[in-house]
């Protein structure tokens, strides 16, 4: 496609919206498509990770390095730069050119992600600003999307600089940081999307049902965070069993830190999955969600597959993929006890 076929596309798509009268429909399905992409957006960068592929870019102009290298001179200067990192330094340094072409793809197409979803959200912000489209009461929310976007972008960066230096390998507390971020903006843009769209309360409202959900999420957070712990550590390829640990429950290591220890950050995770497992299903179960209950369970289940191949990518991939889903269907239901709430 040319730049003036792009532009006749981008014309006729203003103009087709621009006819559309509910503009609130409108603004809400495009924050859940860019929640959607948000949602790719983790799953690559689990594969980024699970591939060992994060570091592999040292240098990234925002514009210029859209495009892959289209020279062999180009892919020779970025692999130099890359040969100076203490990544290949101390693990990648038999590394050949057509291996760190593989790890800079996936790379490039987590930063490249990162720039659409950018791109997604703040020229549709601008042009629904201009039309007058954006409902009292949201122009603020809005914004706030867009600077949490911008804080992802300065995570990211934050995270990949930290082993640039004199480590091969990024801070699993900024990489927890990172992961974590990217959750709570998918929640923040689909819970604006589901106020806007007005989705009828799940009636009658009960504090003690809201009360377990928040517990639910509060569990499944923690989980989702020490499992950012597990894979920044690559603590997952010890202990490849379930439900024992070298033959015991807890790890035959003497106790050692929950945050700092492989074999203890594993445990905590595995453990805290349980706790979320029960939390999530029993709050299914008290609201009569069965999607819910179906997907945490799902996901306990791929959690323990992906322990036992041992990292496993395509497995490992779609375990992160099962946190996202379970994570949003939460959100979804403590939405509606939240709308029965404020329409009581």
């Amino acid at each position: 496609m040319s730049i003036n076929e792009a532009l006749v596309f981008i014309s006729l798509y203003y103009k087709f919206i621009s006819n559309m009268t509910d503009h609130r429909k409108i603004i809400a399905y495009w924050l859940l498509a860019t929640g959607f992409m948000v949602a790719a957006m983790a799953v690559i960068g689990a594969i980024t990770r699970l591939t060992e592929s994060g570091l592999s870019i040292v240098q990234w102009h925002p514009v210029k390095d859209m495009l892959p290298p289209l020279s062999n001179s180009e892919w020779e200067r970025l692999f130099a730069i890359y040969q100076e990192t203490p990544e290949y330094q101390k693990i990648n340094y038999s590394m050949v050119l057509a291996d760190f072409k593989q790890i800079y793809f996936w790379e490039w197409l987590h930063r490249l992600w990162g720039r659409l979803i950018g791109i997604v959200y703040a020229l549709p912000l601008l042009f629904f600003w201009i039309k007058k489209w954006i409902p009292a009461g949201f122009h603020g929310k809005l914004l706030i999307g867009l600077l949490l976007g911008g804080a992802q972008g300065f995570m990211g960066w934050f995270m990949v600089e930290s082993g640039l230096i004199d480590r091969p390998d990024v801070s699993h507390y900024r990489l927890a940081a990172h992961l974590f971020l990217a959750f709570i903006i998918l929640g923040y843009l689909l819970w604006l999307a589901l106020d806007l769209l007005k989705i009828p309360g799940r009636s009658p409202y009960s504090f003690c049902k809201f009360r377990h959900g928040c517990t639910a999420l509060f569990f499944l957070a923690l989980t989702v965070i020490w499992g950012a712990f597990t894979a920044g550590l690559e603590a997952g390829l010890i202990y490849n069993t379930w439900p024992l640990m070298g033959g015991q429950f807890m790890p035959p290591e003497s106790f050692g830190s929950i945050t700092e220890s492989h074999a203890w950050v594993q445990f905590t995770h595995r453990w805290l999955a349980a706790l979320t497992l029960f939390f999530v299903f029993s709050f299914a179960w008290r609201i009569k969600s069965v999607w819910l209950g179906i997907s945490v369970m799902g996901q306990f289940a791929l959690g323990i597959f992906t322990l036992l191949s041992a990292l496993y990518i395509p497995l490992a991939a779609l375990h992160q993929l099962g946190a996202l889903v379970t994570f949003s269907l939460l959100i979804m239901n403590l939405h509606q006890l939240w709308q029965a709430r404020a329409y009581r």
